[in-house]
């Protein structure tokens, strides 16, 4: 397997967003990546697949694209915490403890 393509999958592992995977034959999936298993194969919830789970194995990936936002950018603990700081040196009051929409 080609170390790009490893890291690629690894990387598209931890996105929190779709990837999408050309494969060897012309197919173009899209989806999220919700596991692998370094060296064999890919599984992802494809983006159109009503809830169904689909199985790529390594061998049948030409390529692999980040195409979807990751919905968790920006919305670490320390972001919120300065934003949260933030609000209240300007003075903001009945600042909630609670959680940003991912949207």
């Amino acid at each position: 397997m080609d170390a790009e393509l490893q890291a690629a999958i690894e990387k598209a592992f931890d996105f929190r967003g779709d990837v999408t995977i050309l494969t060897r034959d012309g197919r173009r999936i899209e989806g999220y990546v919700f596991d692998r298993r370094p060296g064999e194969s890919v599984r992802l919830l494809p983006k159109d697949g009503g809830g169904r789970k689909l199985t790529v194995a390594y061998a049948d990936i030409a390529d692999l694209q980040f195409t979807g936002r990751d919905t968790a950018a920006g919305k670490s603990w320390e972001a919120w915490v300065k934003k949260h700081r933030e609000r209240k040196a300007a003075g903001e009051t009945g600042i909630a403890l609670e959680p940003e929409s991912l949207e």
